[in-house]
């Protein structure tokens, strides 16, 4: 096989998504596709920028037929958007209505037209064509382009179905919190309702409330696409929910306890996807049931002397895992964080993520992170941390600490502050980090 269609098995009139002013089916789909295909410009490549999911499905698809690839942003902050704008020449944003940027040719879809008849034959993508460029979070450096092939996509879309027992004809739906320019959002939330068949919400809820009404609005088997940052929201609101077929979370560790609550509160299974942006989804897990990792079908683990490489048929070469694993004889493997996360001090070491968890266990701690600033003139390597925890002071949280980690962890300063920096994945990137704390010491530094 050379190519794979456009959408997976629908009928004409099935809705293939919801929009907030109703639903949207394959015909209407295939429709806008063409209609926005014919008046795109005439450019190599596409920031889009769609709010909607399904107009950014639409956009997707029209630039695929184009032949044109679409850049995905790790962020929608103007000077992100015309960095990568200058770094691909000729390319041009995909926009919602009054929001153009400046300094990038900008295009603005024409809402819905006239049904089109149902093709003989449904539009194919050839596997090897180069559908989309991810950037990675920066959350440990410069963000970086990952090309992702139409083969790549369609491939992990079918074996995460697989793996969550999906079955063609079943009606479900997919309600996702996070954002379809993200590679996670891109491959959970439209490549897979797409290739199986599925109804995808268009919105993005983001508060416990939202997410709840949401759910409501769609039927059959509810399917979850969320973060830790969002389930942790959920659970702590304990706000009643429509009952979900399903969990599926990715972009941050999700710690065996919360996915625990979050399997009481919902009343479902919690399953995790592992990956990252070089490679996409890689395995999959529940989280209550079990430390080790599945690959996904396809997917296979090489070692190259401590080297550890993911290799499929549709990734061109071997990709680098950016953690460090242990793998079982069976091909299954643990998880033991990312190589940049492991620190030493004093001749101890530790995973950030480990203290992250330690400190998120902490009663009255909503957020918080552990790091090491830039390396400076100090002889001595202290770690930073930022928490957000009303009520309490800096005193409290450090002696909770105390209880929890070795002493030579402690932070020093410890910073209390109203929010941490997460972008729309609950990633914090490094920059923003650094800056927020530079703020927070600047008005008032807590050594412990």
């Amino acid at each position: 096989m050379h190519d794979a269609p456009l959408i997976g098995p629908y009928n004409p009139d099935e809705v293939l998504a919801r929009e907030i002013d109703g639903p949207r089916t394959a015909r209407q789909f295939l429709s806008d596709v063409s209609r926005l295909a014919d008046s795109l410009p005439d450019r190599p490549a596409v920031l889009n920028l769609l709010s909607s999911r399904y107009e950014f499905l639409v956009g997707f698809a029209a630039a695929m037929l184009r032949g044109q690839v679409t850049l995905l942003p790790q962020s929608r902050a103007p000077q992100t958007l015309r960095r990568i704008a200058g770094d691909y020449p000729e390319s041009y944003c995909l926009t919602n209505p009054n929001e153009p940027v400046e300094g990038i040719e900008s295009v603005v879809p024409r809402r819905q037209g006239s049904l089109a008849g149902w093709p003989k034959r449904m539009p194919h993508i050839p596997l090897d064509q180069v559908a989309a460029i991810a950037f990675t979070s920066g959350s440990t450096g410069q963000p970086m382009p990952n090309k992702k092939t139409w083969g790549a996509l369609t491939a992990v879309a079918r074996a995460t179905g697989t793996r969550l027992g999906l079955k063609a004809g079943e009606p479900a739906a997919v309600v996702a919190t996070v954002p379809h320019q993200h590679m996670f959002g891109l491959e959970a939330s439209v490549m897979l309702p797409i290739v199986h068949g599925l109804v995808m919400h268009a919105g993005r809820p983001l508060f416990p409330a939202d997410i709840r009404d949401v759910l409501a609005e769609v039927t059959g088997t509810r399917l979850l696409v969320t973060t830790p940052l969002h389930l942790r929201a959920c659970v702590a609101e304990g706000l009643r929910v429509p009952p979900v077929g399903l969990i599926l979370s990715a972009t941050a560790p999700l710690a065996r306890s919360l996915a625990q609550a979050a399997e009481r509160h919902f009343q479902t299974e919690v399953h995790e996807i592992f990956g990252f942006a070089e490679a996409g989804s890689v395995a999959e897990r529940r989280t209550t049931a079990d430390d080790r990792w599945w690959p996904l079908d396809g997917v296979r683990l090489a070692q190259d002397h401590t080297v550890w490489t993911v290799q499929a048929d549709y990734l061109p070469v071997p990709v680098r895992v950016p953690d460090r694993i242990t793998v079982d004889a069976d091909g299954q493997f643990l998880v033991h964080g990312r190589e940049a996360d492991q620190i030493n001090i004093a001749g101890h070491r530790v995973a950030l993520g480990d203290l992250n968890q330690k400190l998120l266990e902490v009663e009255g701690v909503q957020d918080g992170v552990f790091f090491l600033p830039d390396e400076g003139a100090d002889l001595v390597t202290r770690l930073i941390a930022c928490v957000v925890a009303p009520g309490k002071t800096v005193e409290e949280v450090q002696q909770a600490l105390r209880t929890r980690i070795d002493p030579v962890f402690l932070p020093r300063p410890l910073l209390l502050v109203p929010r941490l920096p997460r972008n729309d994945t609950g990633k914090l990137p490094r920059e923003a980090l650094l800056k927020l704390a530079a703020q927070q010491a600047g008005g008032a530094s807590h050594d412990a």
